[in-house]
């Protein structure tokens, strides 16, 4: 795991190294253990390494025999050892013993469709010095981030937008499409990113740089598909082949030269990963969870320890406070590069913290409600969808796609007791929409705060439609099942801000944060099998269940009562956080030039935030945000 930085100026202006050394200093939490550099005249690339693997000879850039090719990467790749084995036999010599030496001369032996045989999470650069050629590469899911922007004549490239900043030629600007982008979706869609010209390598691309062709035109190298559905095999055979395949991607997921532990949350993914995770390891596995203590509703340790106990770990808690949320939140503003995600952004990072303390790396369950089914909007939607049918359609004509009837799913439908606000405000309007506006209004997180703008901002972003923008991701894909086109929609478009929350508060402490859950081969298995058995009768991660009922406690399995990592803001903004959200919504009000809110209701709107609400999280992160990049860049 590392940092990765590089500047690439087509004018064939040399790159000086203190430069990418200033750049590698903005980024060094990501990689505290090493850093090196390597200049080409026009080209220079910077790195700084978290030693995972060949603690001793891993250090980058790495080069090929005879020094033409270069590289600087970040990740790790698990079939490192299969790849190279497979290199070996083809005459490669290596060096080193490290993945990304692999990664180096694959791209000898097969170009830019390396990677397409790499399982892992990665970003890289490779400079052929050669073909004078700079390649960019990002994962299938967009685990690592990559970020690039054209600053005059050079290619500015790096791990982390703040080393992009750093580079001393961009001034950071807002881009109000991606505030738009913001108050709706809390992520940025396409390539966006909050910062003016500054843009993300996106997951599933690459991206070629020369000279002669200083075109910058990604490519997309890898996609899910829904249209191979297997009809032929039953629920026991796709139970079995998918624990047989967690297996297998939880035992290459543990490859490493230092101590590996899991987080654990008490819910089904993580507590599939630690059961798992320690019974493949070599010796105790770590567990670390986070909780709070302000009522039952926001402490869900009690399932992680036994998870814990379960599976023999050796579990560690932490229950971060207001005060801990004061003192950290401008700090993890910085670290994001973005106001994205919600509130368990902060929990997240006190676990990392702690597990950072005992581990180098932790495996986690991010990705499974994505995957696997697990978020209750999709419930919800389909709920409709079923009565929409049972209403308006005869029951005879649906298709094989269609996950449930009215009848089937009303068992299941206790999940939602703790979603009533929720779904209150989905039916407030509208009923029996198309799919996509009805997908929308369950993932909108704007709760009004578009009607705040003030007018100048409103009128220089008029021509922008975030609903449109979604409309045409969400309904490109020939998906013809309503919860496939959901969670597609939602694996390729929030996936990654989520995966970036789970990037940044890991690296932030240096620790590396690897996801079973997300393996490409899971994934395309997941998309053949029929949606009426992922999602059966409505049931949240059925298959799921079904596959690891041996190896997860029952009372796990038997959970309706998971919501993701809950904060109790609504309580504290009674108490201890009231003056402090009061004064930074002010702030954004009076010297931002984007809202239009008087004082009174900025106080209706700190008394009026719903329980697990988002609108006065996301304000706060904007402020916060304008304060440590705007205002005062690089001061955090």
């Amino acid at each position: 795991m590392c940092g990765i930085c590089g500047i690439f100026d087509l004018s064939g202006a040399p790159v000086q190294q203190p430069t990418l050394e200033t750049m590698i200093a903005s980024i060094r939490h990501r990689g505290p253990d090493d850093e090196g550099y390597y200049l080409d005249g026009n080209l220079g690339l910077g790195n700084c390494r978290l030693s995972i693997i060949d603690l001793e000879g891993g250090h980058q850039p790495i080069c090929n025999e005879d020094e033409t090719v270069w590289i600087v990467h970040n990740g790790e790749v698990y079939n490192y050892l299969e790849l190279r084995a497979t290199l070996l036999s083809q005459g490669h010599r290596f060096r080193t013993n490290t993945d990304t030496e692999v990664v180096l001369h694959l791209y000898e032996q097969h170009g830019e469709a390396c990677v397409r045989q790499l399982n892992g999470m990665f970003a890289f650069a490779i400079w052929d010095s050669r073909r004078r050629r700079l390649f960019l590469a990002r994962d299938r899911l967009g685990i690592k981030p990559l970020y690039y922007a054209a600053v005059g004549s050079r290619i500015v490239f790096a791990s982390e937008i703040k080393a992009i900043l750093a580079e001393g030629n961009l001034r950071p600007a807002l881009n109000p499409l991606a505030l738009m982008d913001y108050l709706h979706f809390q992520v940025c869609l396409d390539d966006k990113t909050f910062f003016q010209d500054v843009h993300k390598l996106l997951p599933a691309h690459t991206l070629s740089i020369e000279a002669d062709h200083p075109v910058l035109m990604p490519r997309r190298y890898w996609n899910l598909a829904y249209g191979d559905v297997d009809l032929v095999h039953d629920e026991d055979y796709f139970a079995d082949h998918l624990l047989l395949l967690l297996q297998d991607i939880v035992r290459i997921r543990l490859r490493s030269d230092v101590p590996v532990g899991a987080h654990l949350s008490g819910g089904l993914d993580s507590s599939t990963t630690t059961c798992l995770a320690s019974s493949l390891n070599s010796s105790p596995l770590h567990s670390f969870t986070g909780g709070f203590q302000e009522g039952p509703q926001y402490d869900e340790t009690a399932y992680a320890r036994e998870v814990a106990d379960h599976a023999g770990t050796v579990g560690h808690e932490v229950y971060p406070t207001a005060d801990d949320l004061i003192a950290d939140l401008p700090r993890l503003i910085y670290a994001l590069d973005e106001p994205v995600a919600g509130p368990g952004v902060f929990p997240q990072y006190h676990v990392c913290q702690l597990a950072a303390q005992h581990v180098k790396v932790v495996l986690g369950g991010q990705g499974g409600d994505e995957v696997f089914g697990g978020y209750m909007r999709y419930l919800v939607g389909y709920l409709e969808e079923c009565l929409k049918y049972s209403i308006l359609f005869d029951p005879a004509a649906r298709s094989g796609d269609f996950v449930a009837t009215l009848e089937s799913i009303i068992p299941n439908l206790k999940q939602l007791h703790n979603y009533v606000p929720y779904l209150q405000y989905f039916w407030q309007s509208g009923l029996f929409q198309t799919p996509d506006q009805r997908y929308f209004r369950l993932i909108d997180r704007a709760d009004g705060t578009d009607r705040l703008l003030a007018s100048d901002f409103e009128d220089a972003v008029r021509q922008y439609s975030p609903f449109e923008t979604f409309s045409a991701r969400f309904t490109a894909p020939a998906i013809d099942s309503l919860f496939n086109r959901m969670t597609y929609f939602d694996i390729t478009t929030l996936l990654p801000g989520l995966l970036q929350v789970e990037d940044r508060t890991s690296m932030a402490v240096s620790l590396e944060s690897r996801t079973p859950l997300l393996d490409h081969r899971l994934l395309e298995f997941i998309s053949r099998v029929p949606p009426t058995i992922k999602f059966k009768g409505g049931q949240s991660k059925y298959l799921l269940r079904r596959a690891v009922r041996s190896v997860v406690p029952r009372t796990v399995l038997a959970r309706t009562d998971k919501m993701g990592f809950p904060v109790p803001l609504t309580e504290w903004l009674q108490g201890p956080l009231r003056d402090y959200v009061g004064d930074l919504l002010q702030d954004l009000a009076r010297r931002r030039d984007i809202f239009q809110v008087s004082p009174a209701e900025i106080d209706d709107l700190v008394r009026g935030e719903r329980r697990f609400g988002r609108k006065l999280w996301g304000l706060l992160c904007l402020e916060l945000w304008f304060q440590a990049f705007i205002d005062t860049p690089g001061a955090s």
